[in-house]
């Protein structure tokens, strides 16, 4: 879908996620351990800009591969549940500049823990056909048990009687993460690859770097 067609109201955006969300594929193909993993993130400013941020890391050292940034106007209105429609434009212009196609993407968002079971992870996931898992600060839907105190404990994330995601503790002792596939991964390998980018912190040193550069983009 290229941002000419992109909906501005939000009966449009909706209708979207309807006809896309049948096409998440949850079949898991991907290595354990993928060689290079891709973390994405956008930074507001106050006059409507965004900044999108992609990094590309590589999965046994966590070095930076190759960044790239893209700065836009917001072309869709701040509404919960819908944020893919202002973040996307300019996540997509950003990977087109990779020169590398990315192994999977790793999202500050959501997947399937979503109202609608098709948060940022999904929809980027199928437009762009790779795989895609969101790793969310805070939690958007469904609720969960608190998962133990030690680094690896997980709790389900449901919503409605769905399993949508994980509840993650990354490190012994904070606050969790929660994870959700989005196309192209199962929930557990999603867990699996998160734990493998928080081996200090408590998110994943792929957003962590996409961040940091969406911000800096934005100065």
């Amino acid at each position: 879908m290229h941002t000419g067609d992109w909906p501005t109201t939000v009966e449009e955006a909706l209708a979207v996620q309807e006809r896309l969300r049948g096409r998440v594929d949850l079949t898991d193909d991907l290595p354990e351990l993928p060689p290079a993993v891709t973390g994405l993130d956008v930074a507001y400013d106050d006059a409507g800009g965004i900044a999108a941020a992609v990094v590309t890391l590589e999965t046994a050292g966590l070095t930076v591969v190759e960044q790239r940034t893209h700065r836009a106007q917001a072309v869709f209105p701040y509404e919960p549940g819908l944020f893919a429609f202002r973040e996307l434009p300019p996540l997509l212009a950003a990977l087109e500049q990779l020169d590398h196609e990315p192994g999977v993407l790793v999202c500050d968002g959501h997947g399937l823990a979503h109202p609608r079971r098709f948060g940022l992870a999904c929809h980027l996931g199928v437009l762009t056909g790779l795989p895609a898992f969101g790793v969310g600060k805070t939690r958007f839907v469904g609720s969960h048990a608190a998962p133990a105190s030690a680094r690896g404990s997980s709790e389900p994330l449901v919503d409605a009687g769905d399993e949508v995601g994980a509840v993650l503790r990354t490190q012994d002792g904070v606050k969790p993460v929660y994870v959700s596939a989005g196309h192209r991964i199962g929930l557990a390998h999603a867990c699996r690859l998160t734990l493998a980018l928080t081996p200090r912190y408590r998110l994943p040193e792929t957003t962590r770097q996409a961040d940091r550069l969406s911000r800096a983009a934005l100065r």
